[in-house]
């Protein structure tokens, strides 16, 4: 019987960061082979339409019915108490109908109503836009809504979608992991804390790697200490008794993760720091992405999207997004869109961070042919309340928002499902995040519910048991 001693398992994790490799277990490589790749991507029945995922990740809880889903009534019925029963709201200090303070504009050909919080999305991107209007979450707390979003599940230890996909089809690029989450500053974690972009039970190098983006040292120890030649010594010393270390443990995933963890942090020593050099790109381009914005945080988050692009042009599966603060020095890192109070302000900062990198990211994307093959997804945990939290802000709705995706076989210039007059409840094409998953699966051409992982007695996936892929999303 093998055993698996912990102490060598400690061993295993302290020695990387000795020779200037990511000590952190998502800092994991993964061999482009067909061993590699699950076995449900290997032969799809339907042709995928996407490589790559973008994930723009809005944490804490962007208004629909300020942004996407435009409610005359409720400018209508401004300051009345709400006609129909109103749920139990995370604070519970609930006033009455709030009229948007935001205007709506019928946008680019297909006509997409896009308030003035997006103006450059408005003008630049309307007609690539797939608007999901009926989305609902089972949460109404931010912790649990990310968990919720990102894996199917509202509490720690499940694999993060970018872990799935990373899995299920591999990564294009040997010398940069499969799933990367971008961040700027020491701000850019979610409510919940990096568990949410976990591989949970999936072997640990699909987890995401961290790349903070305007760091002198994008990801810790990633800038070799040491000479080449030292380094390959080394590591091929390691390789030689790791060998004989994994027959004694029968091949333990852990330790055949951390041993491969060895190889791919030493090709990211010099993969990580090209990505991010970018004095290569133009003026032009810098520009698009916001680079020479007044706001700097419209630059920080500029910056994600450009290197977004860029990890997309070097393979990379799955590559989410973080926002920073409202403003530089803000108290709301975790919960940026996250306004009990002071909503239009609070949005008006949010929305000129984001606005014109992601109108720059589509454009760009599509100039250089890449937005056919990479789906870019615009998303918070939930949406706000119709009526007022105190005065000007609004409390978390999960019972029905809006988020939107763009190229990757998506269908552009298309509106799909519907919330109340009020924007209160779902009435149309309810949707899930399971629903939005494996439709995300079927466009990368993955069979959803095969794509499937043994774990605590049962198949688990990514889309459970109730995900079913959403035909009229599609191109």
């Amino acid at each position: 019987m093998n055993t698996f001693n912990p102490s060598r398992r400690e061993m295993l994790s302290r020695v990387s960061s000795g020779f200037g490799m990511m000590a952190l277990s998502g800092m994991l490589g993964r061999e482009n082979s067909a061993a590699a790749i699950g076995k449900m991507a290997t032969n799809p029945d339907f042709k995928p339409k996407a490589k790559h995922v973008i994930l723009c990740y809005m944490s804490g809880g962007v208004s629909h019915i300020d942004s996407f889903d435009p409610k005359p009534k409720l400018r209508e019925m401004h300051g009345q108490p709400m006609p129909v029963k109103v749920e139990r709201t995370q604070f519970n200090n609930n006033g009455n109908i709030f009229g948007s303070p935001f205007e709506f504009k019928e946008s680019g050909q297909s006509g997409i109503p896009i308030s003035t919080m997006f103006p450059h999305l408005r003008e630049q991107c309307a007609d690539d836009l797939c608007v999901i209007r009926s989305m609902t979450s089972n949460v109404n707390e931010h912790a649990q809504g990310n968990f919720f979003f990102h894996t199917g599940f509202p509490f720690i230890g499940h694999p993060s979608a970018g872990a799935w996909c990373s899995y299920g089809l591999g990564t294009e690029n040997n010398n940069l992991p499969g799933y990367v989450v971008l961040r700027s500053g020491e701000s850019g974690i979610p409510h919940g804390g990096v568990g949410q972009w976990s591989s949970g039970f999936l072997p640990a190098q699909h987890q995401a790697s961290l790349i903070q983006v305007d760091a002198e040292e994008p990801v810790r120890n990633v800038l070799p200490r040491e000479r080449d030649e030292i380094q390959r010594s080394r590591l091929d010393f390691i390789r030689s008794v790791d060998s004989k270390f994994m027959t004694q443990t029968g091949h333990d995933a852990e330790v055949e993760a951390a041993i491969r963890n060895y190889e791919t942090a030493y090709r990211m020593q010099s993969a990580v720091p090209e990505l991010c050099e970018i004095t290569g790109e133009s003026d032009a381009t810098k520009r698009l992405y916001g680079f020479e914005a007044k706001n700097p945080m419209t630059r920080a988050y500029g910056r994600q999207a450009l290197l977004a692009r860029r990890l997309v042009e070097r393979g990379v599966r799955f590559i989410e997004l973080s926002c920073l603060p409202q403003k530089p020095g803000g108290s709301q890192a975790a919960n940026p869109w996250d306004q009990h109070g002071g909503l239009e302000s609070g949005h008006r900062n949010m929305s000129e961070q984001v606005d014109q990198p992601i109108a720059g990211l589509l454009t760009d994307l599509k100039q250089r042919g890449l937005l056919d093959e990479t789906l870019v997804i615009w998303a918070g945990e939930f949406g706000r309340t119709p009526f007022s939290q105190g005065s000007d802000g609004r409390d978390h709705n999960p019972f029905g928002f809006s988020i939107w995706m763009a190229g990757g076989g998506s269908k552009a210039g298309s509106i799909y499902g519907a919330t109340d007059e009020f924007g209160y409840h779902v009435t149309e094409n309810k949707m899930s995040v399971y629903d939005l998953w494996a439709t995300v699966l079927h466009l990368m051409g993955v069979e959803h519910e095969d794509l499937t992982f043994r774990y605590a007695g049962r198949d688990v996936r990514l889309s459970d048991v109730e995900g079913h892929v959403i035909h009229d999303l599609l191109a």
